[in-house]
């Protein structure tokens, strides 16, 4: 007698297939109840552990953030809108577990799109801007904050031309009425203002070690400068220390530093860096080349060292001696 089929397939065949199944179905419930789940925050819960992990890894000392809402995205994202406390606002994202964060979105399309149109344009080459303004001695004026990575990025460019131009021109280095990364950069402050006020000969050498690792007292060792007097005598004049401890005269998260204050208003200094050559605002690559044709531009009749031939590669941002991956130019801390 042949053997029964069940729904058209062997008996043996079709126990084998519902073994198969039930076995399935059995590892699916045991992944299910025995594998940890996932715990996802409350919007309330990311909120507070988001802006702590900011303020405590991100922020510069005495400078914080507030998250003003949050809300579901996409996935398991939440959205975040943080204020950064310079009247600046931006959407970030945050798992909803907690573990990634992500501080800003970028539209790769638009980035790409407007490279393109940059390779198109320019070919590769750097704006130099020409200085409207001549004088058989130029002012070169250059506003700094000294921790702010842009600020430090345009020291490093301009030294070379500075140092090639010697006293043709009138080089003064100033600094942006607030400061943004904290004690510490009202304190490098003060110390290169002393440094310029009273060591002028020695500022290039010892900007130009500071830039290297931001290692002060190093620097000032190694050139054999002593500021110290200066420094406590120009803390007091201006009320630094003073109006950061007791929050005077603050712009939102920031401190004022109100040595320059009256050249910062006279050109309405917005950020670091800020370079002015005879009295106009000027906006230029951070190589020493373009800083150096630039600079020459604002001559009536340009010197001969004008004709040097200095690097066409930007430095890169913040300390160290390496290059710009991009170009940075108009990048600034404000």
């Amino acid at each position: 007698m042949p053997k029964q089929k069940i729904i058209g397939l062997p008996r043996k065949t079709f126990f084998a297939a519902l073994g198969g199944v039930i076995l399935v179905i059995l590892v699916a419930i045991l992944l299910t109840v025995f594998l940890p789940k996932t715990k996802q925050l409350s919007p309330e819960q990311a909120r507070i552990q988001t802006e702590n992990y900011i303020n405590e890894n991100l922020m510069p000392s005495g400078s914080k953030v507030k998250i003003d809402s949050v809300q579901e995205y996409k996935g398991d994202l939440y959205q975040m809108k943080i204020d950064l406390g310079n009247g600046q606002k931006i959407d970030s994202y945050v798992s909803r577990d907690g573990k990634k964060f992500f501080p800003q979105s970028m539209d790769m399309k638009a980035v790409s799109d407007e490279n393109a149109s940059t390779e198109n344009t320019d070919q590769g080459s750097a704006p130099v801007s020409e200085v409207t303004k001549k004088n058989s001695k130029p002012v070169v004026e250059l506003f700094i904050m000294t921790y702010c990575p842009y600020g430090t990025q345009m020291q490093k460019g301009i030294l070379p031309a500075v140092e090639a131009l010697g006293n043709k021109i009138d080089f003064r280095l100033k600094f942006v009425n607030y400061a943004m990364h904290g004690e510490k950069e009202l304190q490098e402050n003060l110390v290169q203002y002393c440094v310029q006020k009273q060591e002028p000969k020695k500022l290039n050498a010892y900007l130009n070690c500071f830039l290297k690792e931001g290692k002060s007292a190093d620097c000032l060792t190694e050139n054999k400068i002593n500021v110290s007097s200066c420094v406590t005598k120009s803390d007091k004049e201006f009320k630094v220390t003073e109006n950061f401890t007791n929050k005077v005269g603050w712009q939102g998260s920031f401190p004022p530093f109100d040595v320059d204050k009256n050249d910062n208003e006279k050109y309405g200094v917005q950020g670091s860096p800020t370079l002015i050559i005879n009295g106009e605002e000027i906006s230029t690559s951070r190589d020493s080349q373009s800083l150096l044709s630039t600079i020459c531009s604002a001559f009536e009749n340009a010197p001969d060292a004008c004709q040097e031939k200095l690097s066409t590669t930007a430095p890169a941002p913040g300390f160290g001696t390496g290059a710009a991956s991009s170009d940075s130019s108009g990048a600034q801390c404000n």
